[in-house]
Parts: C-alpha cells; sequence; structure tokens
C-alpha cells in the first residue's frame, strides 16, 4: 500500500513540475479593491491545492486518532472481560460432587411454641440417608 501511496505523490509532483513548466507566467490577483497580488500561476495553483487539501487532511487525521483511541478502549475493555469470564483449563476441573439430597419441607410451626433458630456458622453438610416410608 505504502508504494501505491507513494506512486501516486510522486506522479502529481510531476504533473505539477509539467505544469509549472509551460506556465510561468505572472498573473495579477486583486485581493481588495486596493490591493493587487502579482504571482506566478503555478504559486497560485499550489497555494489553491494547499488550501483545499490541508484542511480536510487535519480533519481525517483527528478523526483517526479518535477512532483509534476508542478502538483501543474497546479492546482494552473486551481483553479485561475475557479474562474474567475466561473457562478453566480441563485439567483443573474438580471432578464433580454428587448432588446432596433434597431436604423435607419443615412442617408448619405451632403458633404456641417458639421457633428454633438457626446455627450461626452451619457446620458442614453431610448427607444423611433416606429412610422408606412403608
Amino acid at each position: 500500500m505504502q508504494i501505491i501511496r507513494t506512486l501516486v505523490w510522486v506522479l502529481i509532483l510531476v504533473m505539477l513540475l509539467v505544469f509549472t513548466a509551460f506556465n510561468w507566467r505572472p498573473v495579477e490577483v486583486t485581493i481588495w479593491t486596493n490591493t493587487v497580488l502579482e504571482t506566478k500561476i503555478p504559486a497560485l495553483a499550489i497555494t489553491a491545492f494547499l488550501l483545499g487539501l490541508v484542511p480536510m487532511w487535519l480533519i481525517h487525521r483527528g478523526t483517526k486518532w479518535r477512532l483509534e483511541r476508542r478502538i483501543a478502549a474497546l479492546e482494552s475493555v473486551a481483553r479485561v472481560g475475557s479474562r474474567s469470564r475466561a473457562p478453566t483449563q480441563p485439567d483443573a476441573v474438580a471432578p464433580a460432587a454428587t448432588p446432596a439430597p433434597a431436604r423435607p419441607k419443615p412442617e408448619p410451626a405451632d403458633p404456641l411454641t417458639p421457633a428454633p433458630t438457626a446455627p450461626s456458622s452451619p457446620g458442614p453438610v453431610t448427607p444423611t440417608p433416606s429412610t422408606p416410608n412403608a
């Protein structure tokens, strides 16, 4: 891509040099009623070209800079998000534990007896064998 860009700029420069060689004549440009500028045609053409090119080039560079910053910010957010949701390695996965049996639902409490309180720090849960009701 850099080669194509260089070729285009070289082609523009050659065309400008040819234009300059064939049009080296002085012209008078009236800026205001009392101000007259005498210049050569190529200088006038180059000035007009640059007056059109430079603002658009600056806008392009500013937009490109802003979008690159935005993309970099989004990529960093995506990297941080993917690290927090990264799957674990298959070797490091612990074997699946058997699910604990379902606990029976407590019976409705008698309104006259106080409700038992749960211990503040429950110990390890051990599964209890279920007995069949006969």
